[in-house]
């Protein structure tokens, strides 16, 4: 997935990555906990996903509720949002974060492994 993204995924990454949107940096196919989010936001744990047909919204819902119990927020945007609404979608991504408390303090950011969305 990660070295063939969707192209809405490719869209969205345009606008995400380098810390384009408010300063936020993002990670793509981000593995969380049992789950790998489209786009991750470690500083705010916002995790962002892009549903295309294939996607079960009985198993997404029951995905979110578990990862929300671990201090994680998802937010879901269909494939046609992103293409019909992509300026839509990035206000949306940047209220989300605007409205969360940082994980941590932003001077003493702590190292970025990947290990750190597995915390439970």
């Amino acid at each position: 997935m990660r070295l063939n993204p969707t192209e809405t995924e490719k869209r969205l990454w345009r606008h995400l990555s380098a810390s384009q949107l408010g300063g936020y940096k993002f990670r793509r196919q981000a593995v969380i906990d049992q789950s790998i989010a489209d786009f991750f936001c470690p500083q705010k744990a916002l995790i962002v996903e892009i549903d295309g047909d294939t996607h079960d919204p009985v198993q997404d819902t029951k995905r979110d509720l578990r990862l929300s119990q671990k201090g994680f927020r998802t937010i879901r945007f269909s494939n046609q949002e992103v293409i019909e609404n992509l300026d839509g979608v990035l206000m949306a991504i940047l209220e989300n974060l605007s409205d969360m408390a940082d994980r941590w303090s932003v001077s003493s950011t702590p190292n970025p492994s990947s290990e750190e969305e597995g915390l439970k």
